[in-house]
């Protein structure tokens, strides 16, 4: 039963983690059209800069994590105005060359900046210890994860489906000519979309660096990982996207206690079966 109960949390946290960095890519895929391939980058760089502010600034954890998401955004807005804005509508072969050759840049200037070793961002004591939850005690970071996972979750699903900018942002999605002849701002409505993606990277890579590290590949090494929740679940599903988190995060975690030398062999194995069974993802639309 103890086993079952460590490998139940480390599951829901790791699929938490996985859904709040994924849920980023998952909008500018399924609601933007863009096959963003530098999504891990923006994640990799809320991840350094908050190990940055806490570690050699003496900035507290909250503090941190407001800032490097802050920072993150801001450092992004220029690239969404300078390049993104030039491969919107484009096909797809020119969106993946263009968002993997941010992604090396990005990589290489974090290199060049804080060199090419593994950063951590210390957490704070109340997140550092067990919670005792009287059948048994739990990380409290993987606590957080969970909480933030579904605090995210139904924040944006709020804010797609109750809010006047999910409206206009859907409509933009639908038809974009349409909804700039109505008065919405399309290019506005785009630039504060990829400002919430790249603010849920940085969020993710900053509360999930407990369970994936941030390290100079970091954005190469979980390219796929991220790529492949957004498959799942269906590009644009919020629904979607938190229910292949779980499964996945369930499967993965589950291999890896059980049989650990075989790796992610039945996290793939997985992908293609639901894959198979689900072109279109879990809770995908045509």
């Amino acid at each position: 039963m103890q086993s079952v109960l460590s490998i139940a949390v480390d599951a829901l946290a790791y699929g938490m983690v996985l859904f709040v960095i994924s849920i980023g890519l998952s909008m500018t895929m399924g609601l933007m059209r863009v096959v963003n391939l530098a999504h891990g980058a923006f994640a990799m760089v809320g991840g350094y800069l908050a190990s940055y502010a806490v570690r050699d600034l003496g900035v507290g954890y909250v503090a941190a994590v407001v800032l490097a998401v802050a920072g993150t955004v801001v450092i992004a807005a220029p690239i969404e105005r300078l390049l993104y804005r030039r491969i919107y509508n484009k096909p797809e072969l020119i969106q993946v060359l263009m968002t993997i050759g941010i992604t090396f840049c990005v990589i290489g200037i974090a290199n060049y900046l804080f060199g090419p070793t593994l950063k951590t961002i210390p957490l704070p004591e109340m997140l550092s210890g067990p919670v005792d939850l009287g059948f048994r005690s739990i990380a409290a970071h993987k606590l957080f994860a969970i909480v933030c996972g579904l605090a995210v979750a139904a924040a944006l699903w709020y804010l797609v489906e109750r809010t006047p900018f999910g409206v206009k942002l859907r409509a933009s999605v639908d038809n974009a000519p349409m909804a700039a002849a109505l008065g919405v701002r399309t290019k506005s409505v785009y630039a504060a979309s990829f400002a919430i993606a790249v603010g849920l990277a940085a969020f993710g890579g900053i509360v999930g660096a407990e369970l994936l590290p941030i390290e100079p590949y970091y954005a190469l090494r979980y390219m796929v990982t991220f790529l492949v929740v957004v498959s799942v679940g269906g590009a644009g599903s919020i629904g979607g996207a938190l229910l292949a988190c779980l499964v996945l995060g369930a499967v993965d975690t589950t291999g890896r206690y059980l049989v650990p030398e075989y790796g992610e062999f039945f996290f793939y194995l997985a992908v293609i079966a639901i894959v198979c069974a689900f072109p279109r993802g879990l809770l995908g639309r045509a």
